[in-house]
């Protein structure tokens, strides 16, 4: 099966549960994935988030196919856009306890 096929017949559920094989090293039974396992699904969610999801988010792979490295300035902007927004999860003060 082709790359092109591969991103055709998968879903997000799966793109989703390969994720989080991939991070946590098993499948969701809790069977360890093998090296080669592992290899092939990092290669799967890369290809996804590349050409099906087009993440722009920080360290993910982008639409052209490089790693997307945001500078600090750029978290501070979309943080403050967000923030304008009313999208803020929390704020805390120093004497916050």
């Amino acid at each position: 099966m082709d790359s092109a096929m591969l991103l055709q017949n998968m879903s997000e559920q799966v793109y989703q549960k390969l994720l989080q094989s991939v991070e946590t090293g098993k499948w969701l039974d809790g069977s360890p994935l093998t090296e080669q396992q592992k290899e092939i699904s990092m290669q799967a969610v890369m290809m996804y988030q590349a050409k099906v999801l087009k993440s722009e988010q920080h360290m993910t792979v982008g639409a052209d196919g490089e790693i997307v490295h945001k500078s600090r300035e750029s978290f501070k902007q979309e943080f403050n856009q967000k923030a304008e927004k009313g999208q803020t999860i929390a704020r805390f003060k120093q004497d916050d306890i």
